[in-house]
């Protein structure tokens, strides 16, 4: 059982990194407070379901399965 939570381990580091790669940076800063930044657009009105929803979900469900995973890893009861 311990080989299994290991090699899902390593799988889940290995799409988590990729998943982070894919996302874009938070942008805007002082060009946004600038312009207004207020303006609504489709992507403002439709966040729930962009392309950087859908990988922050992603993210997050992958993000705690490592912490869960690593915790089991780590604690006495696999071994």
């Amino acid at each position: 059982m311990k080989t299994a939570l290991i090699i899902i381990f390593i799988i889940i580091s290995i799409v988590l990194s990729i998943i982070v790669l894919m996302q874009e940076g938070k942008e805007g800063g002082l060009t946004s407070s600038i312009s207004g930044g207020g303006a609504d657009t489709y992507w403002s009105k439709n966040k729930g379901k962009s392309k950087e929803a859908v990988l922050r979900k992603i993210t997050a469900v992958l993000g705690f399965l490592f912490m869960l995973i690593a915790l089991l890893l780590s604690s006495k009861f696999l071994n």
